[in-house]
């Protein structure tokens, strides 16, 4: 069965509640999921999964510094994530706060990673995003995108 890896930071306990939205999209796909605080993962952990979905709350049109700190690690594997799928998400506390960098800057060091990054047609096209805890539009974009990344990974890997 394939496995994947849903890491986040989260100081508000919003990007943790997406965190635990979107494993529930990747177990309505038949994948076996772990939900991890990203501070409590090492690079080398990246290797057992077949699919990797990152979460940031949004600081300054950007990630978080613990999850770079986390893709900055993974440059020790470059090239041994390809192939992986990947899939990225945020919170934020307000609408222009910089949701979709912080979503694109996570996807941009999985694709140079050569991981797949499926957009997605409906709801938020790049990942799920919340302005402060997750509503209901946003929870039924993480349940979405988990199962998105967790019917790609059936295909490919299970």
């Amino acid at each position: 069965m394939p496995k994947v890896l849903i890491a986040y930071y989260s100081r508000s306990g919003h990007t943790k509640a997406m965190a635990d939205l979107v494993a529930e999209g990747v177990k309505a796909a038949s994948c076996d999921v772990v939900v991890s605080d990203v501070e409590k993962l090492s690079a080398d952990d990246l290797l057992d999964y077949d699919g990797i979905i990152l979460g940031s709350p949004t600081y300054y049109g950007h990630m978080s510094w613990q999850a770079k700190r986390l893709l900055d690690a993974s440059v020790k594997h470059h090239g041994k994530l390809e192939g992986k799928v990947g899939g990225a998400f945020t919170s934020s506390a307000n609408v222009g706060g910089g949701n979709e960098t912080t979503v694109r800057g996570i996807i941009d060091a999985f694709l140079i990673h050569g991981m797949i990054v499926p957009g997605m047609s409906k709801g938020d096209h790049y990942g799920p995003v919340a302005v402060n805890a997750p509503d209901d539009r946003a929870a039924t974009n993480c349940r979405r995108m988990g199962e998105t990344v967790g019917s790609l990974c059936a295909k490919l890997f299970g």
